[in-house]
């Protein structure tokens, strides 16, 4: 459904046209990935979602694909008014899913608080 998009995307990756939030670079060291594990999710991965935001009608995509150590991340991304991707935040999927991570993050409001940021954020 999404392969022209997917297809674009990974066209800016790697011709090196995309940049990262300082949001998306703060997830990435958190969760302990590089950009070379970024740049892998999307150059490996299909489009799971495509959201848009309700005040600028922006559409943004998360992207899941396998890190460099073969683990599943999720990379929420858009195109910006450049042509340029942009990256706006990245985690690890098995780390929620298998850790229970989600839930924890949910009872103390941060998961929450993240995907308001990303619905702000467009």
């Amino acid at each position: 459904m999404f392969d022209r998009i997917l297809k674009k995307m990974r066209e800016k990756i790697q011709t090196r046209q995309y940049v990262m939030t300082l949001h998306g670079e703060e997830e990435m060291d958190e969760e302990g990935l590089t950009v070379y594990d970024v740049e892998s999710g999307i150059l490996t991965g299909k489009i799971m979602e495509r959201q848009r935001d309700r005040i600028s009608a922006e559409r943004k995509y998360l992207v899941t694909g396998e890190a460099l150590d073969g683990e599943a991340i999720t990379i929420a991304v858009k195109f910006g008014s450049q042509g340029k991707l942009v990256i706006l935040t990245v985690y690890r999927e098995e780390k929620e899913k298998s850790h229970g991570l989600r839930y924890l993050r949910e009872r103390r409001g941060t998961y929450a608080s993240r995907k308001q940021k990303l619905r702000k954020r467009g």
